[in-house]
């Protein structure tokens, strides 16, 4: 494959076109957003160097000379969505702006339901990356903690994010392939749920119903799940 190193490298240490020539006619960030609207519209599966390559409107061998390999291809795309995350004056409420930050990154998600997919710490060091790790840490300045917990409450929430949203994207794939609603199936699942509950071989699973018989707020078991990540992380008087 023309220009595939035989030895790791990182994209961004690299010039943005090899070889001698007239001016590139397409930067990365032009590479990064072709990608996208197809991982968008289509989905990650459809992202190739050849689709790539036509969305632009270049030859696909000639697309090598920006980008390598398609792992960095992907690497240009994680770096490319990682700039819409909003960034804002830390409020000196480190939970809140933390819980700011959390629905912030599951709103960017949702617009590029491809994104979970490839969240992996070998792309979190991109230059937008970066900039939302700063952010990060600014809003964590009043947690009297050191930067390395830090760093480890921030990759808490992004991984409770991460697996949360991959769940709802998940459900809501599978409910689109069934010929009923999400409400019918729930109804049918929930009366067949009471039954085994009622019948008394499960008695903490009955008191636990008896708490609480639901329904399900999804927003607030989400809301919960980030409240019990940053509660562990209260320091201790």
């Amino acid at each position: 494959m023309a220009g595939r190193a035989a030895v790791p490298e990182v994209i961004w240490a690299r010039p943005e076109r090899t070889g001698r020539g007239p001016k590139p006619a397409h930067t990365r960030a032009d590479i990064a957003a072709a990608a996208v609207r197809i991982a968008d519209a289509q989905g990650l599966d459809a992202v190739s160097m050849r689709h790539v390559a036509a969305e632009l409107g270049c030859g696909t061998m000639s697309l090598y000379n920006y980008v390598p390999r398609k792992e960095d291809l992907y690497e240009l795309m994680v770096d490319a969505v990682s700039g819409e995350h909003e960034e804002w004056e830390p409020s000196g409420d480190w939970r809140a702006d933390l819980l700011r930050v959390g629905r912030d990154t599951r709103a960017l998600m949702h617009r590029h339901p491809w994104l979970p997919r490839l969240m992996s710490p070998v792309y979190g060091f991109s230059p937008n990356a970066l900039r939302y790790l700063e952010h990060c840490l600014a809003c964590l300045d009043p947690l009297d903690m050191t930067y390395g917990l830090k760093l480890q409450l921030v990759a808490m929430v992004n991984g409770v994010v991460t697996t949360y949203v991959s769940n709802e994207l998940a459900t809501a794939e599978r409910t689109r392939s069934l010929p009923w609603s999400a409400d019918e199936e729930n109804a049918v699942r929930i009366a067949y749920l009471g039954s085994q509950v009622a019948g008394g071989a499960y008695p903490r699973m009955a008191a636990a119903f008896a708490e609480d018989p639901g329904p399900i707020d999804p927003e607030a078991v989400f809301e919960l799940a980030l409240e019990r990540v940053l509660d562990a992380f209260v320091p201790r008087r």
